[in-house]
């Protein structure tokens, strides 16, 4: 707890138990100055029962619609499906919502303006992706056109709806395969649970039907790999980040400690970056 004690400390609940959200929950049982880890919510909480006992600080186990009651800031860590119901009554009330699912924002944008109603606040994490920094600062001039260029392993495609749909055999194939050129907003349709990060650059720059993507499906990788090109008139740059797999192989450890340094910027005497 911080030093003015608990009065001041923010309320942190967690929701999703899966690689990302364990780790954000271990994190702030450690102790992140300033913030309490007040709740958790899960879909099968009785399968967390004995790590969540044996935390220093164990939080009370509640269901999303307790949250709000309970936390200042909420971390959706959960099925893309239930971002409404975790961030509506948080950014509603005038709080803040961490969201990984960033995908699922283009769906419902009018949440956006429900924070800007009532004070409350989204906030899309730098994730799996670096650079975004930039891309926010190119952003307030004028930025002429974002590029990515996703390579996964075949494990990390395996069940997303544009694979189903297309009929792609992705068990199959035995080089580079380029299975997907579009945009942003198509590509969160197309792979639901893969491409947060195309969308959280696309909400950076120049939104989600003008930011260009190509996925590749990769046998020989283990890693997931973006490169990313971007042209505006205060800089011409690209970046590219190779991202070791968590036990998801759908999301990078880097997702987690994204997070994590997120939080520990909330109340640090020092925050590097925007």
């Amino acid at each position: 707890m911080s030093k003015q004690g608990s009065r001041t400390d923010l309320r942190i609940a967690v929701v999703g138990l899966g690689p990302i959200g364990t780790g954000v929950v271990e994190a702030l049982d450690l102790g992140i100055d300033g913030l309490v880890l007040a709740a958790v919510s899960a879909q099968n909480p009785e399968k967390h029962r004995i790590r969540l006992a044996n935390l220093k600080r164990p939080p009370a186990v509640l269901p999303i619609e307790a949250l709000a009651d309970t936390a200042d800031i909420v971390i959706e860590c959960a099925p893309s499906r239930l971002l409404r119901s975790i961030v509506a009554p948080f950014v509603g009330g005038g709080k803040t919502a961490v969201v990984l699912s960033a995908g699922a924002l283009l769906d419902n944008e009018d949440l956006i303006e429900l924070a800007k109603q009532n004070g409350g606040q989204i906030v899309v994490p730098t994730g799996a992706l670096l650079g975004l920094d930039a891309v926010t600062a190119a952003a307030v001039g004028k930025i002429h056109s974002v590029r990515m260029v996703t390579r996964k392993p075949i494990q990390g495609l395996a069940g997303a709806p544009y694979i189903v749909e297309n009929n792609i055999d992705i068990e199959q194939i035995a080089e580079p395969l380029k299975i997907f050129d579009g945009t942003a907003r198509e590509a969160a349709k197309g792979f639901p649970a893969n491409l947060n990060v195309a969308v959280a650059l696309s909400l950076a720059g120049i939104g989600p039907d003008r930011t260009k993507l190509e996925i590749w499906a990769d046998p020989t990788l283990t890693r997931n790999t973006h490169r990313i090109e971007v042209e505006s008139n205060s800089a011409r740059f690209s970046m590219s980040i190779e991202n070791i797999p968590s036990e998801n192989p759908k999301t990078g450890l880097i997702t987690a400690l994204s997070v994590i340094a997120y939080l520990r910027k909330l109340r640090a005497p020092l925050r590097i970056g925007t």
